[in-house]
């Protein structure tokens, strides 16, 4: 029974988003979250990340869906250990990690 249950909550469950926010300085910060627009103001409200700090944040500039939490933090992570450059390619949409 309790199979059944955890079943169905993955499957009713909300997907998840990764996400790039632009930083003033140019830099770019990856994260997760359930609502990424709703996120990325709290980023710009300065209550965000202790990233923005130094610098604040000045554009959500990519977006991807996940099914759930587990595979968006996975990907983050990949996302994470990109270069700048490769980061860069993932805004303007050319490729994907």
């Amino acid at each position: 029974m309790a199979i059944t249950q955890s079943c169905e909550a993955t499957a009713t469950s909300k997907p998840w988003f990764v996400y790039l926010v632009r930083a003033a300085n140019g830099a770019l910060y990856c994260g997760i979250s359930d609502d990424p627009h709703k996120r990325f103001a709290k980023h710009q409200s300065g209550k965000g990340a202790r990233f923005f700090a130094s610098s604040p944040a000045v554009a959500l500039v990519y977006v991807e869906s996940w099914p759930d939490k587990g595979e968006a933090l996975r990907q983050e992570r990949l996302i994470k250990k990109l270069r700048k450059s490769a980061k860069e390619c993932l805004v303007s949409s050319q490729c994907r990690p």
